[in-house]
């Protein structure tokens, strides 16, 4: 296994099976791919996935080839040949057509036939050896009326039917058919009722090649036959799959069985092979189209856990609303509630100008910053409300739209309810839109990613193989930017490398009852935390006012040693470091000593020593302190004040196959189009823009009726 995965990937043999020994051996990915660089040859996350993903498939291919050669062997049918082609086969669907003739099956008409004891018959049709005499009188013979044989057609109907279920049965056969399907097939779709189609109108008479059709048309149109809005199939050509099949059956067109070989070849094609494959093949599609969303969601929800903290920051944050009202909130700069009140700027009460005092008089009470309002109902109506405060006022205060998808969710989850147990719903949905800004890695961890609403049919696709991936994504993020442990949630600290929730919970609880912990390794005290989860958790847990500088940096405990050693031979002590972290680069780089000299002289690994190098550099840095900050403005702007050619900051919210949502600042997101991303084509728009960042666009459609705008980032 470690050879083919190491070929499939590119890998050497030894980083695959270093990579295996450590995950068997129960080590986190986030662990093995920051301290493990020595045994896996530093290979990134993405790698390590990998090998994981395909270490998994293989191990689960191998232990259905035992249950099937076990199954086959007890039914006294397993051949050498036959157990050589199963130990050889590289993929399931290879293990399941070939185990198919001896799979235990429903009754079907060929074993009825076979009851009436025309597989003799049948096997005559297969061989075709006879070239002389009546099929009909053959067939004669087997005539039985106790067994339900009353003429010479009926028998050969039966033994036609016993011949298309071995023809179906064929592992050869159902390979060329799928792989013909799959290269010249197309999956087309009609509506059902063509004056009702919803969003569904593209797809009315829609047809596209198997091999080319894009993941995201379908998934639309799977969605669209759940619906019952359309019929879908695969269109494939009946003559020539019916051809391909009589060339490997009919050997002798001579025989005078050859028609009835012919017939039972088109009725196992039509009645059982074609459904089957268009099945497989259907489902095929949809497994790669669920993959590629679930990395299209996989990757935007990683850009937006990793977009730019706003720290120090006092924020309002306003939950839009009409007829129940606006929530409003203040956190201070730690994410603390201050002040709650609900506002009726809006219809039906239109409280305009008394909503405009609340908001002034929490700004001035507080000193507000920045005002963050969700994006949800009446979010653009309250902008205009929050530029009007904004226009009045004698310093500067700044607003911005915030994502608001989950909130509230998380609004009546325990957590919440945990957090302000004496708060009402939608004001703790306020709180934790204020509080993305602040720290978004640190409020969407309380919300399940699948309700963040960012990507592309995330409803559609298989929802454990999307929870598993958003779960990596979440503990990626939280391990490389590390976490506080005395003042990490419970919710942030579960997805720390070795930590479960049990664990997390009981961290939360040491520390309210004995106060901070003042070193890493004090953790150990933390009930259900053992010496394994200390080690895969140590270094990822951050510990800024530790007397030990090492607990709040990256370098993990097993290499303090290592990092005392260093400080010491560059002639500087732990206090420089802690002062000026370069010092450590520049003495390194102007130091007569190489890195592998360096390593040596402090018994570590050359991966590890330039690990402790940059940890040391810059102890305190925050990944997403390199991530474009929000974009804060201070007017509004209106899709009536839009003019073809306009040139403006926006904000991506979304990226889908297709292109990118941007927020330009007017109540509809602008579309991005894939053609208009770069000069130069753009096969994956996730190569050119990531969710949050920060772009300029032009202003190239408008549609007001409609509220659609068409933008374009290739500005000349």
């Amino acid at each position: 296994m470690y050879t083919l995965i190491a070929e499939e990937l590119g890998l050497r043999w030894n980083q695959v099976k270093s990579t295996i020994e450590l995950l068997d051996a129960e080590n986190t990915v986030p662990f093995i791919v920051r301290y493990r660089k020595e045994m896996t040859g530093s290979l990134d996350e993405e790698r390590i996935r990998a090998i994981e993903t395909r270490i998994k498939y293989l191990r689960n291919l191998e232990e259905r080839k035992q249950t099937v050669l076990k199954s086959i062997e007890e039914q006294g049918k397993l051949t050498p040949e036959l157990e050589k082609k199963i130990r050889a086969a590289t993929k399931l669907q290879e293990v399941e057509d070939l185990y198919l003739p001896y799979k235990p099956k429903r009754r079907t008409r060929a074993t009825v036939a076979k009851e009436k004891g025309l597989e003799p018959l049948a096997l005559l049709i297969l061989a075709q050896e006879t070239l002389e005499g009546d099929p009909f009188e053959i067939a004669a013979t087997f005539v039985n009326e106790e067994k339900g044989v009353a003429t010479a057609e009926e028998a050969l109907a039966g033994a036609r039917d016993i011949v298309a279920e071995v023809v179906s049965d064929d592992a050869n056969i159902r390979g060329i058919i799928r792989q013909t399907t799959m290269d010249k097939g197309i999956f087309s779709s009609e509506a059902r009722n063509p004056e009702d189609l919803k969003e569904y109108a593209l797809y009315k008479e829609f047809a596209e090649p198997v091999k080319s059709i894009p993941p995201h048309r379908v998934l639309a149109v799977n969605r669209g036959e759940r619906e019952d809005v359309l019929r879908v199939w695969i269109d494939v050509s009946e003559e020539e799959m019916v051809a391909d099949i009589e060339k490997v059956y009919v050997t002798r067109p001579a025989s005078i069985f050859a028609s009835e070989l012919r017939m039972a070849i088109a009725d196992s094609y039509h009645r059982l092979v074609a459904p089957a494959i268009e099945r497989e093949v259907r489902n095929l599609l949809t497994e790669k189209a669920d993959e590629h969303a679930i990395q299209v969601f996989a990757k935007n929800l990683r850009a937006l856990l990793l977009s730019a903290p706003l720290r120090g920051k006092v924020i309002l944050g306003i939950d839009p609303g009409f007829r129940t009202g606006c929530k409003v909130a203040v956190i201070d700069s730690t994410g603390r509630y201050l002040e709650g009140e609900t506002i009726y700027p809006h219809e039906p009460q239109r409280h305009w100008q008394q909503a405009k005092e609340v908001i002034e008089e929490l700004i001035e009470d507080h000193s507000v910053d920045i005002i963050a309002i969700g994006n949800g109902t009446a979010s653009r109506e309250t902008e205009k409300l929050v530029a009007e405060v904004i226009g009045e006022l004698d310093r500067k205060v700044y607003y911005t739209i915030v994502n608001e998808a989950g909130a509230s969710v998380y609004s009546a989850s325990p957590v919440a309810k945990k957090e302000f147990p004496e708060l009402e719903a939608s004001m703790r949905g306020n709180i934790s839109i204020a509080r993305r800004l602040l720290d978004p890695l640190s409020e969407l961890v309380k919300i399940d990613p699948k309700s963040i609403g960012i990507g592309l049919y995330q409803h559609d696709v298989d929802q454990i193989k999307l929870s598993e991936a958003l779960d990596q994504v979440v503990e990626s993020c939280v391990n490389m930017v590390g976490v506080d442990v005395n003042t990490a949630s419970a919710s942030l600290l579960k997805y720390i490398s070795g930590i479960n929730s049990r664990v997390a919970d009981n961290i939360v609880k040491h520390r309210e009852e004995n106060g901070k912990f003042t070193s890493r390794e004090s953790l150990k005290d933390v009930k259900g935390l053992g010496e394994n989860a200390f080690v895969q958790a140590a270094g990822f847990m951050r510990l800024p006012e530790s007397d030990n500088f090492f607990d709040s940096t990256a370098v993990h405990p097993e290499s303090y040693a290592a990092a005392q050693k260093l400080v010491e031979e560059l002639g500087l002590k732990v206090e420089d470091v802690k002062s000026n972290g370069r010092l450590v680069g520049l003495k390194v780089q102007k130091g007569k000593k190489s890195l592998e000299e360096l390593a040596t002289i402090c018994s570590c690994g050359k991966e590890t020593l330039t690990d402790i190098i940059s940890s040391l550099e810059k102890p305190n840095r925050d990944p997403r302190d390199e991530m474009p900050a929000p974009i804060l403005r201070s007017d509004v702007l209106s899709i009536e004040d839009l003019v073809e050619g306009m040139v403006l900051k926006g904000t991506v919210r979304n990226v889908v196959d297709f292109g990118a949502f941007v927020d330009i600042g007017v109540k509809h997101d602008g579309l991005v189009h894939l053609s208009r991303m770069a000069k130069k084509y753009v096969k994956n728009p996730l190569d050119v823009v990531s969710v949050g960042a920060v772009v300029d666009v032009k202003v190239v459609s408008i549609d007001k009726e409609r509220g659609r705008i068409g933008l374009s980032m290739v500005l000349d």
